[in-house]
């Protein structure tokens, strides 16, 4: 057998169980052991460049034990995407984020659009990127495919897409200019008292809290009514805990307390707010209180207020949900909620690294449920629809008169 043939041979032997450092150092010394002309030889016998035959040489001679527990030298290698270009991660995130849905209970971030069609879209902005790549990309930045389990309530409304495009666009000009940007729930209720809270917690082993063995609400504590106010511009949040009703009219009291203690500070020359909102419940864009209520603060607050409401189905979507609720879920899992003040505590405790700073207060007011709103008085409110679903986005301005 020739010598060529040994050659290759042994390389053929050994080559699928190196890495590229491993063939580059194998070649190098089959080469230095060939004598002259060795590199042209196993250049040709390998199919390996010359150049990388005589890098690994170099490195044999400079130092034996460079690179050791590496297979590349720093920096070394095909640069990420990300790096090559910059302005990739942020077109990105802009094409997603007037789309992205949350998960109330996770802080995880969904989209519904498909790789293939961002990747069309990027192209279009001059950005070549295989979807491979970009599935890549989104799972580093806290994205993951949308869970098609829970994603639908009935039928969908043909504009809701359209809705949440218009409400990405609203939220945008409100930001820019630094006025508030608040979205507002109702979390779940609570029974109050010595009652099973779901999670887990740290405390000795083999000894658990114990707690009731049936949860029926108890009559003296009842049941803890929280309601959210999550400021999108500086990720804080407000909380007002009810002991009496979920009603328009504790939802927007919770939103004044928020001014009186966190807003007015925070936004002193602000000429308008903005209201994220589902599209029930006592904020819902049908309650004829929720918008009475929301003309009597903005006549307190001498300022516009502009309500968008998210289509049917979709409240999980509003930022509060997965910017807010679900940390304190997490914040008070396993721990019996026995008081109002250990809600209002546990709920003001609640931080992220990324953060969130929020307030609560119990609200011992009586909001009494049932209320009509006369057509009157509702007439009354200085409600100023918008060209596009009057009925979900709407402007309630100060009365002149006040």
């Amino acid at each position: 057998m020739s010598e060529d043939a040994c050659i290759k041979s042994r390389y053929d032997a050994m080559e699928p169980v190196l890495n590229e450092q491993g063939r580059r150092r194998w070649a190098a010394s089959e080469a230095l052991a060939y004598g002259r002309g060795g590199v042209t030889v196993i250049a040709r016998v390998t199919g390996m460049a010359r150049s990388t035959i005589h890098r690994g040489i170099q490195e044999i001679k400079i130092d034996r034990h460079a690179g050791k527990g590496r297979v590349r030298r720093p920096g070394g290698g095909r640069k990420k995407k990300t790096e090559a270009n910059p302005a990739l991660e942020k077109e990105i995130k802009r094409l997603v984020e007037p789309i992205t849905r949350g998960d109330p209970m996770r802080p995880l971030l969904w989209t519904s659009r498909s790789l293939r069609n961002l990747c069309d879209d990027l192209k279009a902005a001059n950005h070549v990127i295989c979807p491979q790549t970009l599935d890549t990309i989104l799972r580093s930045l806290g994205y993951s495919p949308q869970a098609n389990r829970k994603s639908r309530d009935g039928n969908d409304h043909p504009d809701r897409d359209a809705q949440f495009r218009y409400i990405n666009d609203c939220v945008a000009d409100f930001l820019t200019s630094d006025d508030p940007v608040l979205s507002v729930d109702t979390k779940k209720k609570e029974l109050v008292g010595n009652f099973k809270n779901n999670g887990r917690t740290w405390r000795p082993k083999g000894s658990p809290e114990d707690v009731s063995m049936h949860d029926f609400k108890d009559p003296e504590q009842g049941r803890a009514v929280p309601y959210g106010v999550y400021a999108v511009n500086d990720n804080t949040g407000w909380m007002s805990v009810g002991n009496s009703c979920d009603t328009a009219a504790f939802a927007v009291n919770a939103i004044r307390r928020w001014w009186q203690t966190m807003g007015e500070k925070r936004f002193p020359k602000s000429k308008r707010i903005l209201i994220t909102a589902d599209s029930g419940g006592s904020n819902g864009y049908r309650v004829r209180l929720w918008k009475t209520e929301l003309q009597k603060l903005a006549d307190e607050l001498h300022v516009p207020i502009t309500v968008c409401h998210f289509p049917r189905g979709t409240s999980k979507w509003n930022k509060i949900e997965h910017k807010l609720f679900s940390f304190v879920s997490i914040n008070w899992r396993g721990k019996p909620l026995r008081t109002f003040q250990t809600i209002v505590q546990l709920i003001a405790a609640t931080t992220t690294q990324s953060g969130l700073k929020v307030q609560a207060e119990l609200d011992t007011n009586v909001y009494p449920t049932g209320i009509l709103i006369p057509k009157a008085i509702f007439q009354a409110v200085n409600l100023t629809p918008h060209s596009f679903h009057g009925e979900w986005n709407y402007t309630i301005n100060p009365n002149p008169f006040l």
